[in-house]
């Protein structure tokens, strides 16, 4: 997905959003699900973004336990067929949380913590957190969520 590029400054009556401040926290919205529901309500949280009018291309779901199944079909087809549809940026990407270092920075990622072991989940938030750009929506189990932030480096 492009960045944005500085130009010449509008004048700030009329200025827009300033998008290029990257280090800005994105929001956190924690949706509280167990592991067997995760999944499920990462789908709603998804429905609902592009229902609001989000583009498909500016969101990145990531799974800490099982692999979404559309990555799971995605990757059948190969390597690097699968990630090349992450680098055209035009549809919703999924992918898995152990991959994390792979995945391009989108405007919204959500993670659902669909199981898997606290090791990936834990390195997986501060990633997603860093690859937010506006919004991280973490689903799952909020009492193991919030240890997995707390031992997670930087969160």
């Amino acid at each position: 997905m492009p960045r944005p590029h500085p130009g010449p400054g509008p004048s700030p009556a009329n200025a827009p959003e300033n998008r290029s401040d990257q280090r800005s926290a994105p929001q956190l919205q924690l949706i509280p699900a167990s592991a067997d529901g995760a999944l499920d309500a990462a789908e709603e949280a998804l429905d609902l973004l592009l229902e609001s009018g989000r583009a498909p291309g500016e969101v990145l779901v990531l799974t800490t336990g099982d692999p979404h199944p559309w990555a799971t079909h995605e990757l059948s087809f190969g390597e690097a067929a699968y990630w090349a549809q992450q680098d055209t940026g035009d549809d919703v990407f999924f992918a898995h949380a152990a991959a994390v270092e792979r995945a391009t920075a989108r405007p919204v990622v959500i993670v659902a913590v669909n199981g898997g072991d606290d090791e990936t989940a834990a390195k997986a938030l501060p990633s997603a957190m860093a690859r937010a750009g506006a919004l991280l929506v973490v689903c799952g189990d909020p009492q193991r969520v919030t240890a997995l932030l707390g031992s997670g480096a930087g969160v």
